[in-house]
């Protein structure tokens, strides 16, 4: 009998590439959605859904009793829900560490705890790198998050480390792109009309994964033995933006695209007008104080030993197999 795999977030960009990798390994799916979450991706005849509605407390655990009376308790749960960007900040908070923590006390009190349950963090809880010798961030690094985003993975891995015995994963990824994501794809547009627009003039070291890649060390991890720790998850190797700029540039067949080097000082202020524009709209914008900070950084580099030591973790994607591949992809749906 296959193994019950659920995965929250399944709606989303990188959601969408987990359910795709479980239904290869041959798990039985079921992608946790919201009534209003599209499911444009997730259109396999194979995969099982189920409404979560992580803002009432009884809601959530009335559905995930009468769903465990039924099927019984899932093997493994990827937890991949959370937000990136919010009009209020206080969300990141609300979403990413108050969510977690209702489902996490919801399954012990229901007694369905998985067999291992896996959270998407970030590579983001750890803040700001050596960005004098540019040594890479490790495991041992102590995080210090320097944005709310990160602040509010911290306050949800903590929070799963105080469950005793509660047997998790946390995964923490650089920069995901991939078919489908929208900030790289951002980029990428401004390089297809040519122009790259980079942030300070100090050297900065750039990391990435591939979402297929991510999606796959995922189940690396929940097939693993190992429970109750964190994994740094990137490519391996660092670029600059130099180097993203030709990789894109070639693949789009691009004679000249102009670099635009921008000073730290107006990035800032653009970045927090932009803000207090989209809080007092309610909406959500791309360049904010938590995105100013993450361009800001210089050392993106991070060391995956653990990984492939652990998990037999080995991405196949570097950057220009990936890049080539997403655009592809954004071109056959005319996004280029």
């Amino acid at each position: 009998m296959s193994k019950k795999v659920l995965i929250t977030g399944s709606g989303g960009f990188i959601g969408g590439f987990i359910v795709d990798e479980a239904l290869r390994r041959g798990y039985e799916v079921w992608a946790a959605v919201r009534k209003s979450t599209s499911r444009v991706y997730l259109q396999d005849e194979r995969i099982n859904f189920i409404e979560l509605d992580f803002t009432s407390e009884a809601n959530l655990k009335q559905t995930l009793a009468d769903k465990a009376a039924e099927i019984g308790k899932w093997d493994y749960i990827v937890h991949n829900l959370g937000a990136t960007k919010c009009a209020n900040f206080l969300d990141f908070n609300r979403i990413n560490y108050g969510y977690l923590k209702l489902f996490v006390e919801t399954l012990i009190e229901l007694n369905i705890v998985p067999a291992k349950f896996l959270m998407m963090s970030t590579m983001g809880v750890l803040g700001e790198g050596d960005e004098v010798n540019y040594e890479p961030f490790t495991e041992k690094n102590i995080p210090l998050p320097n944005t709310k985003y990160g602040v509010s993975k911290l306050k949800a891995e903590t929070f799963l480390e105080m469950q005793p015995n509660f047997p998790f994963i946390a995964l923490r990824p650089t920069g995901v792109y991939g078919p489908r994501e929208k900030d790289y794809y951002l980029m990428i547009k401004c390089i297809a009309k040519g122009f790259d627009f980079s942030v300070g003039y100090k050297k900065q070291l750039l990391s990435f994964i591939y979402v297929k890649d991510l999606a796959r060390v995922v189940f690396d991890a929940l097939e693993s033995d190992k429970v109750r720790t964190k994994y740094l998850i990137a490519e391996g190797k660092t670029y600059t933006q130099k180097q993203f700029r030709n990789l894109v540039k070639k693949e789009l067949h691009k004679k000249f695209v102009l670099p635009v080097v921008l000073p730290l000082w107006i990035v800032k202020i653009v970045s927090v007008i932009a803000e207090k524009i989209a809080v007092a709209q309610m909406k959500t914008s791309t360049l904010n104080r938590d995105k100013f900070k993450i361009m800001k950084q210089r050392n993106w580099k991070c060391d995956i030993t653990k990984a492939k030591e652990e998990l037999g973790f080995q991405p196949e994607y570097d950057l220009e197999r990936g890049l080539h591949e997403a655009i592809e992809w954004y071109k056959q749906e005319k996004w280029l």
